[in-house]
């Protein structure tokens, strides 16, 4: 599965845009990651239980994306975006979006 940021796809051409695609995920850091988040942030710099926990969403998101552009026969994602935001104050939602096309080699 080609994903790119782009509209266009070098050395390809969209044929057929299928339309949005989005994979969805929301992640809770568990009690334990949230009290050594909360030491870690009164020392300050970065807080890697949280990195890591965005880095999993991140991928996470996008392989639903993948998956769900598979199943409307794309081959490709264009102009894929990330979104987030925060649900309370332990939750994290991460969104990952684009556009489902086929596309084909320029020959």
């Amino acid at each position: 599965m080609i994903i790119t940021t782009t509209e266009n796809v070098a050395g390809y051409r969209v044929t057929k845009a299928l339309g949005q695609v989005f994979g969805l995920v929301v992640r809770s850091r568990g009690l334990g990651g949230n009290i050594m988040a909360g030491l870690r942030s009164i020392v300050g710099g970065e807080i890697t239980e949280y990195t890591q926990m965005l880095e999993d969403a991140r991928r996470h998101a996008t392989d639903r994306m993948v998956a769900n552009a598979q199943a409307m026969g794309a081959n490709a994602v264009t102009m894929m975006r990330f979104d987030s935001s925060e649900l309370g104050q332990t939750m994290s939602e991460i969104v990952a979006y684009g556009t489902a096309v086929i596309v084909e080699a320029v020959t």
